[in-house]
This record gives structure tokens, C-alpha cells and sequence, in this order.
């Protein structure tokens, strides 16, 4: 890492803030209190030290400063009193409010957007997860160059949000993050091509996938270890996890499954980072069962599960069209008797739902149970006629369906089948690669 890097990355690190959250009334479902809280974890996520919050009421956004020229008074005197380097504001910001509230705070002002950005930006572990990165990173700059970007054509191990050097040459920076921009998209499609093989690949193999998706912290990471005996970083952090991972797991009635654990979902996701991570995001849609993992400890839990069914449907996992769909309402290890019995209750009136404790490891095989049963749900008696020599095709079949019937001829066998409307595409499929490998 560059010298520009470290400085920028220990200023952030160690960044006095105050946290402010203009309240139109667009919460999500969540009170003031609750944004305030969830905006000090994501700051905290990349170690700034916030040392105030305020929530102020917004009849009207300001044009010029978002905020009243009262409140923005009122936001400086906390930042002079807390020393503060930097003041985070949750919600969205345009360039204009974010030039003029630097110049009222004496301060770096960043938005939610830059924020998760900068999250983003530090916890990318694959080159994967860097492009994607540094490809939202630019768009969400490309309007906004209120910083200099006059060392954009180096090669740099971060993106800088909160520690550029200066205000210079606008016009040819935007042609460097255009520039820059077309060659990630390039870059990305690539790695979408050879995503989108594996995943092919993946459906003739004979094994479904189950994706874990949540809200942020909901508790995917440690509940994909519990079920994988993987040791995926699992911390009580926003956005621990970025770069998906997948493991080999076996359920009841499914000898081989593939559980992938992937980014969490926040409110008010930016969507440049939902533009860039689609790729990464595909491997949901493509999933043969998805399992949202929610934190039932959290107040915000129903708020929280609207913000996951928003950015699945965005992406387009979401209606009557996606993959089948079960619940794990995790952390129960942190909920009162009382509450524990009540979700338990609700619970066993559907069939969708399993009480979980990823930590304990309490429901976590009444989960594998449900999930074999909803992957096998859509189990239909196919009728098969085999070469009486392609043992190999029989014994799959018996492997990963119900046989229910078998009669043999002198060269052919007519088998009779339950199979799941995957597994059928995936033997079809492996048939077609059969006859095609042997042509050749």
C-alpha cells in the first residue's frame, strides 16, 4: 500500500466524527434512535470514533446544505466541541451540500453511500471484490469531485474517501474515472463469463445450492460455519462478510448440497453496489433454495426483512418467480423465555420458519431437515429409458432420486423416478454432455 493509502486509511481509522441524521420521515420503518445506532455500528465497522449523534427533523431538504441554516449551526458547535475531522451524514447528500457543509462544518462531511462505500472499499478480500468495489467507488465519485484524483492512473490499494489530497483539475480527472470505469466494466464481464460457466458447470453436477442471504450481522457467517465447519470471518461487525464463499454440506435424503454465504443487505443499500456486486449477487438468483437469516434479537428485525425482500427483488430473486424461499430466525440464544416461546409458537404454524441459534447450534438440524424437505417438495415421477450399459446414468439416478420402479430388457432398462425439477434439468443436462462428448 502507497504512503497516500496508509495516511488515508489511518485517518479513517482513527477519525473523530459526529453523526448526523436528517429525519424527513424515510426511515425504513425505523425511529431516529435506530438509524442513529445502525449508522454509529457501520462508522465503527472501519474503527472512526464517533463522538456525538444528533437527529434532526427535516421539514424540506435545504438544496444548498440539506439542513436548516440553524441545524447546520447546531451541528458545527457539536463538531467544534468534539474536535470532530469528520461529520457523517445518514442519508444522501449531493455534491453542492456536501462542498457547502464542509466549508460550515471546518470538517470532511461524507453521506450513508460514502460510508458503506468506505466499508466496502476495506473489507474486499478477492480481486473480485476490489473491482466491484472500486467500480462503485468511481461512480458514486464521478459526480462529485470534490477531492482531487490526480494519481488515479496508479495502481491503489484503497479508494480514499476520507483522506483526499486536494482540489484540482476536474476535467481531467473525469476522464480518468471514465477511463477507469470502462475498463472495470470490462474487467467485471470477464469474471461475469467465467462466473456464469461455473455456475452451468454447477447445474449439470448433480448438487443444489442453498444461498444464505440477510440483513447485515444477521448472523449468515457464523450459521454457514455451524452448518460447513468452515471458519468464514464470522464477527459482530457490519458487513464482515463481502466475497462469497461456498462449501460442500450434506442434508437428509441429499447426499452433497453447496451452501454459499453471501454480502448482507442494509438499508438503503447504495445502488452502485448493488449495480456492481450483480454479478456476485447472480449466484442468488441461481440458487435452488434461498434461506433469509434473520436476527429476531434485533427491534428491527421486520424492518430489517423488508430492506433484504427489497434488494432481492431488485435483483431479481424476489416474487413469485424466484427460488423457494425458508426463514431461520437466528440469535434465539439472546431472547427472553417468554419472546423464545411466543416466536416458537408463530413458528410451528408454518412450514417456512425454523427457529435457530447459530452460535449454540440450537434448530440448526430441524434447519437442514426443512431445507431438504423444500429442495425435494417439487419432486415428480419422471419415466426413464437407459441404455441397459449406462450404469452410470442409473446409478445417479438412484443416488439422487426416489427409484421407485425398475424394469430391464436385454438392452434397455425403463426406470421409473421422483426426481426435483432441477435434478431432472441437471440429469438432462448430463445426458446432453454425455452424447455430445461422445460424438466428438
Amino acid at each position: 500500500m502507497s504512503g497516500f493509502n496508509r495516511q488515508a486509511d489511518d485517518f479513517a481509522r482513527g477519525a473523530r466524527a459526529i453523526l448526523a441524521y436528517p429525519d424527513i420521515g424515510a426511515g425504513g420503518g425505523r425511529g431516529a434512535d435506530a438509524r442513529l445506532d445502525e449508522a454509529a455500528g457501520l462508522a465503527a465497522a472501519i474503527g472512526i470514533d464517533v463522538r456525538d449523534r444528533i437527529a434532526l427533523r427535516l421539514r424540506a431538504p435545504k438544496a444548498a446544505t440539506l439542513f436548516g441554516s440553524g441545524q447546520v449551526e447546531q451541528i458545527a458547535t457539536l463538531a467544534r466541541m468534539a474536535e470532530a475531522e469528520l461529520v457523517i451524514v445518514d442519508g444522501a447528500v449531493t455534491p453542492i451540500q456536501q462542498r457547502n457543509l464542509e466549508k460550515a462544518f471546518s470538517a470532511k462531511v461524507i453521506d450513508r453511500t460514502g460510508l458503506i462505500l468506505e466499508i466496502f472499499g476495506e473489507r474486499a478480500a478477492t480481486a473480485e471484490g476490489r473491482l466491484q468495489v472500486e467500480l462503485a467507488h468511481l461512480d458514486y465519485q464521478a459526480g462529485r469531485l470534490v477531492r482531487s484524483w490526480t494519481h488515479l492512473e496508479r495502481q491503489r490499494g484503497g479508494f480514499g474517501f476520507l483522506g483526499g489530497p486536494g482540489e484540482t483539475q476536474i476535467e481531467a480527472d473525469r476522464r480518468l474515472i471514465r477511463d477507469r470505469m470502462a475498463r472495470l466494466r470490462r474487467e467485471l464481464e470477464t469474471v461475469a463469463r467465467t462466473r456464469g460457466l461455473h455456475r452451468d458447470r454447477r447445474q449439470r453436477a448433480p448438487w443444489p445450492v442453498i444461498a444464505l442471504v440477510g440483513y447485515t450481522n444477521a448472523g449468515k457467517s457464523t450459521l454457514f460455519n455451524r452448518m460447513t465447519g468452515a471458519d468464514v470471518m464470522a464477527q459482530d461487525l457490519l458487513f464482515a462478510t463481502l466475497d462469497p464463499t461456498m462449501r460442500q454440506i450434506t442434508l437428509p435424503g441429499i447426499d452433497k448440497a453447496i451452501l454459499s454465504d453471501t454480502v448482507g443487505f442494509v438499508s438503503d443499500l447504495p445502488t452502485q453496489l448493488v449495480a456492481a456486486f450483480r454479478a456476485t449477487l447472480e449466484e442468488v438468483i441461481s440458487a435452488d433454495l434461498i434461506v433469509h437469516v434473520r436476527d429476531l434479537s434485533h427491534p428491527d428485525s421486520d424492518a430489517q426483512a423488508a430492506d433484504v425482500e427489497r434488494v432481492l427483488t431488485e435483483i431479481g430473486a424476489g416474487g413469485e418467480g424466484g427460488a423457494p424461499r425458508i426463514e431461520a430466525w437466528n440469535k434465539i440464544d439472546l431472547l427472553a423465555p417468554e419472546q423464545a416461546e411466543a416466536l416458537a409458537n408463530i413458528a410451528a404454524r408454518r412450514d417456512d420458519v425454523v427457529l435457530v441459534s447459530a452460535l449454540t447450534g440450537a434448530g440448526v438440524d430441524a434447519l437442514r431437515a426443512t431445507a431438504s424437505t423444500r429442495l425435494t417438495a417439487a419432486n415428480r415421477v419422471r419415466h426413464v429409458d437407459l441404455d441397459s450399459a449406462d450404469g452410470a446414468a442409473l446409478a445417479w439416478l438412484h443416488a439422487h432420486g426416489e427409484v421407485l420402479a425398475s424394469t430391464a430388457s436385454d438392452t434397455r432398462v425403463h426406470v421409473d423416478v421422483r426426481l426435483s425439477d432441477a435434478d431432472w434439468h441437471r440429469f438432462n443436462a448430463r445426458r446432453a454432455g454425455r452424447t455430445t462428448a461422445q460424438a466428438s
